[in-house]
């Protein structure tokens, strides 16, 4: 095989593997959620603020979550993607908007984190293996311009910086937040965490 061909291959497994995270970020936020199950291995894992478990509980998990109309879109960025033979991985850049009510003000809660997928080709065939997300920050802001929202730092002091307003958020819905998520504001826990994907890429087990 030449060099120009093994090049052309590799372009393509990278653009297949960019379409499965895109698709299923997709299918996600649209409730098109059969179209999901099928970018997962069944012994996949996901690793979210809100869900840790395997890939088809998360689909199932998003499914009931946006029939509840507890919903939130994701504005994606172009992913970077690595293949190493039957392995990939992705990192995609995602800012994530859903909308809350605090105390009778309308607001956008907005978060910014970093999807990353990796991918195993089984039979020719490109899916999920896992989904670990590295959050940079979080905001909260008023729907209407000129109106004020306010949230007292006691409430978000038990919360770490990279991910405070998203967990008060989510406690208010039930669901405690682990202290242990990927964050920016801790650098060297995220660098581990690329070391280990690259560790996989080489073809070594975890």
């Amino acid at each position: 095989m030449t060099a120009s061909t093994i090049s052309a291959a590799s372009t393509l497994d990278a653009s297949a593997v960019a379409q499965i995270v895109l698709r299923e970020r997709q299918s996600s936020d649209r409730g098109w959620h059969d179209a999901m199950a099928t970018a997962y291995w069944p012994d996949s894992t996901v690793h979210v603020t809100w869900y840790g478990g395997d890939g088809p509980g998360y689909v199932a998990a998003s499914r009931e979550r946006y029939r509840s109309n507890n919903r939130a879109l994701h504005r994606t960025f172009a992913p970077a993607v690595r293949v190493t033979g039957d392995r990939a991985h992705t990192e995609m850049s995602t800012v994530n908007t859903s909308p809350v009510m605090v105390e009778g003000v309308q607001a956008d809660l907005t978060s910014f984190m970093r999807l990353n997928y990796r991918l195993e080709r089984r039979s020719g065939e490109w899916r999920i293996l896992s989904l670990d997300v590295i959050y940079e920050t979080s905001r909260l802001t008023p729907s209407v311009p000129g109106e004020t929202v306010r949230v007292p730092a006691a409430e978000l002091a038990p919360y770490r910086p990279a991910y405070a307003l998203l967990a008060w958020r989510l406690a208010q819905t039930g669901v405690t937040v682990s202290d242990s998520e990927l964050g920016e504001d801790r650098p060297q826990e995220v660098a581990a965490f690329y070391e280990r994907v690259g560790h996989w890429l080489e073809g070594h087990d975890e």
